[in-house]
């Protein structure tokens, strides 16, 4: 499969996504958690260890978006924030359900507080900083290590992984919380891998060649490292899945951008970040 020479599918894919995702933002704006929103805070003492399904049937009908999460030396405290701004009536009638459902007192209802944005607008542009800042270095690097189209290649494909995942998460109204903006950092490091042993591969076949074939020169070191970019992406996803199946949601919020981050890096490794590069090669020199 020649997949240098089919580069318009893979940038037709990778822009209809997006194009999607940023659609359906500035129409209906980004699913943004808790920690940008603000909401309601609860805390309550349900005496016993209670699933996060069940105390869903609760707050559902209120907020859909809830996060739950138990706290407590035996996980019987549960902790319920809302995006929902809540007033003292409404807190009332939450716990009033939970209260006839698991024979409560006035005494285990813990905490009932409306809260602020955890993340502000400080924190926010901090975090743009620091992905720059990353993307800048390693524009840097990759230019001395290899040369600066391989560097602008890079960049343009972890920029495309970054717009993937949150156009994903535009597309499927995924709420966006602290959470994803750590794991944003993480696939920011994480994404270049790939695309470094593909270019790495792509050097030595150019020395071992000695030609300007560059689409076939990258066609062919794109096959040859494929398996272990696969490889090493599945081994790293059955650990990242195998914790947002069996772990609690504050886990879940954490891995499941990883996932998707995971996923667009591969897929960018091999389908944007070479064609990009060979793109730069014929159309100037770089």
């Amino acid at each position: 499969m020649n997949i240098v020479q089919r580069k318009k599918l893979w940038f037709s894919i990778s822009c209809a996504i997006i194009l999607l995702g940023a659609i359906l933002a500035f129409t209906r704006n980004l699913n943004y958690g808790i920690d940008f929103t603000g909401g309601t805070l609860m805390e309550i003492n349900v005496k016993k260890y209670v699933e996060s399904s069940e105390i869903r049937s609760i707050t559902d009908e209120i907020d859909s978006s809830a996060t739950i999460t138990h706290i407590g030396e035996n996980r019987h405290v549960v902790q319920i924030r809302t995006t929902n701004d809540l007033d003292n009536e409404g807190r009332t009638k939450i716990f009033d359900k939970f209260k006839e459902k698991y024979n409560l007192t006035d005494e285990d209802l813990l905490r009932s507080e409306q809260f602020g944005p955890a993340i502000g607008r400080e924190i926010r542009n901090k975090a743009l900083i620091s992905i720059l800042i990353a993307t800048i270095g390693m524009l840097i690097y990759i230019s001395i290590r290899f040369e600066l189209s391989y560097g602008i290649s890079a960049i343009v494909a972890l920029v495309h992984d970054v717009l993937v995942v949150l156009s994903i998460y535009s597309i499927f109204r995924i709420p966006i919380n602290s959470p994803f903006v750590a794991a944003i950092l993480t696939v920011v490091g994480y994404s270049i891998n790939d695309t470094i042993v593909v270019f790495d591969r792509i050097r030595e076949n150019i020395k071992i060649t000695n030609k300007k074939d560059y689409a076939n020169i990258a066609n062919n070191s794109i096959k040859q490292t494929v398996s272990r970019s696969i490889n090493t992406s599945l081994t790293t996803l059955i650990a990242i899945v195998a914790l947002y199946v069996l772990g609690v949601e504050s886990i879940k919020d954490f891995t499941l951008p990883l996932i998707v981050g995971i996923l667009t890096g591969t897929y960018s490794s091999i389908f944007i970040a070479s064609p990009v590069w060979v793109l730069l090669k014929e159309k100037g020199n770089i």
